[in-house]
């Protein structure tokens, strides 16, 4: 009989207190944003417990059982798949917006965000088309111009939404997969480059892009419109302190903080939790990395590395953009944070990614 495969304790362990510690988090920002909108604390936090934590637990451990190479049989069909529902969004009836972006379909009762299961299904297909393709990688022909391809659909359609943030996260996760792959590194400038003439681009064609740089550059110069959100989170985050204010006892998220169960809910901890809740929770994500990154250069094959590191490069860049634009180190991205922010779809599929991770956690060389 062969032997039984174990799921990496130390990585289940880190991935358990950040779920639960960003549960913790999630359920006192929800006072906030119940009590100034008159809405109900249960329907909130039901949708974020049932839907997200709970069917989300119960995806993870059946992805963990299931054998990371099926993934690999099929990715390709996944990645159409998840495309073709991105694009559901632009059709009337079942596309709908929110905020001036076209984000979302209905799925019956509930609301999903496509670009969460094309996050996953692209770092599928990409580590499936770098492990097979790895001998051209450090070709123009074979390796940058399929990339370039690959990277180009999906960014037409993300743009089109938009969802610029998004779609940054994942250029950064197929950048470095590419990297690990054994890319040049004067290919790698060349799209660094052109990923920069891109932005410049939308800078100057997206005044949502170009009023979010404006405000990073001066926050105060419009404190009551383009720099609120900023302005606010600084002083909740400020108002922390060292050990904080306490769980459940943060001010800014009753009546100041926009979006405090959004991309604003780390303002939330700071403030409850202080200096010292901030560090811990950095901390967490920067494990969770660390030990990623470890199994991923220790995994038998290279699609089971190639993912792992994709999976948690997404993880790692979407948590870090927002933090680092609550606290003001870049431009706002109004990414939510992955396992604390509000999104019971988004947690489940956050929490199917992270039992594929657990799956690949099995096969590191001995």
């Amino acid at each position: 009989m062969s032997k039984i495969k174990k799921i990496d304790k130390p990585f289940l362990i880190i991935i358990s207190i950040l779920v639960l510690f960003g549960f913790i988090i999630f359920l006192s920002a929800s006072l906030g944003i119940t009590a100034r909108e008159n809405l109900k604390f249960s329907s909130i936090v039901l949708n974020q417990l049932v839907l997200g934590l709970i069917l989300g637990t119960l995806s993870a451990f059946i992805t963990s059982k299931i054998h990371y190479s099926f993934w690999k049989k099929h990715s390709l069909w996944f990645f159409l798949g998840s495309l073709l529902l991105t694009l559901l969004v632009f059709v009337p009836g079942i596309g709908f917006g929110s905020g001036g972006a076209q984000r979302w379909i209905h799925v019956g009762p509930l609301s999903l965000q496509p670009a969460e299961i094309l996050k996953i299904t692209f770092i599928l297909y990409f580590a499936t088309w770098l492990s097979n393709a790895k001998h051209h990688i450090q070709t123009f022909k074979y390796g940058v111009m399929p990339f370039g391809i690959i990277v180009g659909i999906i960014g037409i359609i993300m743009l089109l939404q938009p969802d610029t943030d998004t779609f940054v996260v994942m250029v950064i996760a197929g950048l470095t997969m590419f990297f690990v792959a054994g890319a040049k590194w004067k290919h790698l400038m060349m799209i660094g480059l052109v990923g920069i003439l891109c932005f410049s681009f939308l800078v100057a064609t997206r005044p949502y892009v170009r009023q979010r740089v404006m405000t990073f550059i001066n926050p105060a110069s419009d404190p009551l419109q383009s720099g609120y959100q900023i302005q606010q989170s600084l002083i909740a985050i400020g108002s922390g302190g060292f050990n904080g204010r306490g769980f459940g006892q943060s001010i800014q998220k009753f009546s100041f903080l926009p979006e405090p169960i959004g991309d604003s809910i780390f303002a939330v901890a700071a403030e409850e939790f202080g200096f010292l809740g901030g560090v811990v929770l950095l901390s967490l994500f920067t494990s969770f990395a660390i030990r990623g990154y470890k199994i991923g250069t220790n995994v038998k094959d290279s699609f089971g590395s190639f993912v792992m590191i994709g999976l948690v490069t997404i993880v790692i860049t979407q948590s870090f953009m927002n933090i680092a634009s609550m606290l003001g180190l870049i431009p706002l991205s109004g990414l939510p944070l992955l396992f604390v922010s509000h999104g019971g779809t988004a947690l489940f599929f956050s929490l199917t990614a992270v039992g594929i991770l657990l799956n690949i956690s099995k096969y590191q060389k001995a």
